[in-house]
């Protein structure tokens, strides 16, 4: 496959900027694999495909407030810091990206707060953008965390063209969000209310966890024509026993696993096993998905609609034939559906 099979006109103003109201009420496209049919409904009406025993499992990452604005020392000049995770809790070591990234070098101090109470120090350039900052801090580790988070906002993706605000906190969280760890929310698991999990498990469908913690790395621009070349972000995995168990008993009994957004799907492909079962995962992986790829363990998945040149959309057409996905986002640009992490979603069956 050759990334320009991936290349679509998607209008701006079919990029959502805003969620639905009612994390269930968007509209979903639902896609048949094996007949081609097309159809389209209401989120909350996923419940009319599954059935008693099956599984739907999702990404319980939880989200932080990773971007957060400073000051540099002596000129004042204004610093984006994106915080991407925490090397060393101990010495408060945090791998970050920073803009404009040709100002900030190494020994140089950055501010932040109103009142300045929240000092880093440069320690080391990792990439083009990336820098590794030390937080200057003599409190408790945790009464830090608290305050540095306190500064932050929610890290919207790129494609959402206005500052986030104080709702997005909420918005931008699935409900059973439980592990910190990811600056991008797992989106397809948004559009998850409280009443639809109640409804889910009432008609005996069951709920597993892994924890994915979701980076930037999903969105980075692909510079190769070959995707065989490109070279996936690392991501943590955690996949437990107590999951595993339950994923291949649902298996051997013949009941489907659904996988909720491509977070999920790349960590159960990452952790197969024979038979069309799983094992148990606890690393990294960077483990990039795009057709042909034979997955053995999930039958079903609920997805967002991507864009163009995404690996998102890559692992989507994968899973569910190049030629029907394409076909199904044309007919989505067409019918208006919302495309991104705040729009609609899609169930591939």
């Amino acid at each position: 496959m050759k990334l320009s099979q991936f290349k679509f006109r998607l209008p701006d103003n079919l990029i959502a900027a805003e969620p639905t109201p009612g994390r269930d009420e968007c509209r979903m496209m639902v896609i048949n694999r094996r007949t081609g049919e097309i159809e389209h409904h209401i989120f909350k009406e996923i419940l009319n495909y599954f059935d008693d025993g099956d599984m739907i499992v999702f990404n319980d990452t939880k989200v932080f407030p990773a971007r957060l604005y400073g000051n540099k020392e002596k000129t004042g000049a204004r610093i984006e810091v994106f915080l991407l995770r925490e090397l060393n809790s101990e010495l408060k070591l945090w791998d970050v990206l920073v803009e404009p990234a040709r100002k900030i070098r190494i020994g140089n101090k950055l501010y932040f707060g109103d009142d300045d109470s929240m000092v880093a120090e440069v320690i080391d350039n990792t990439t083009s953008r990336g820098r590794t900052l030390r937080f200057l801090y003599d409190g408790p580790h945790e009464e830090f965390k608290q305050n540095l988070f306190s500064l932050g906002m929610t890290p919207l993706p790129e494609y959402i063209k206005r500052d986030p605000r104080p709702e997005d906190a909420e918005n931008y969280q699935c409900i059973f969000a439980a592990n910190e760890g990811a600056v991008v929310a797992p989106a397809a698991g948004l559009h998850f209310s409280r009443e639809l999990m109640k409804r889910l498990e009432i008609k005996g469908v069951q709920e597993g966890f892994i924890t994915v913690h979701s980076g930037l790395g999903s969105f980075r621009e692909i510079d190769v024509e070959d995707l065989t070349k490109h070279r996936m972000d690392s991501e943590q995995v955690e996949i437990t026993q107590n999951l595993v168990d339950r994923v291949n008993a649902t298996k051997d009994a013949g009941h489907k696993v659904c996988a909720v957004g491509t977070s999920v799907l790349r960590g159960i492909a990452s952790a197969v096993s024979m038979g069309g079962h799983m094992k148990t995962y606890s690393g990294w992986t960077n483990k990039f998905i795009f057709p042909p790829y034979d997955f053995t363990v999930t039958d079903t998945v609920v997805t967002n609609f991507h864009l163009p040149y995404s690996t998102m959309l890559m692992m989507i057409t994968a899973f569910g034939g190049y030629d029907l996905v394409m076909k199904a986002y044309d007919i989505a640009i067409k019918e208006g559906y919302r495309f991104g992490a705040y729009g609609d979603a899609m169930l591939i069956i």
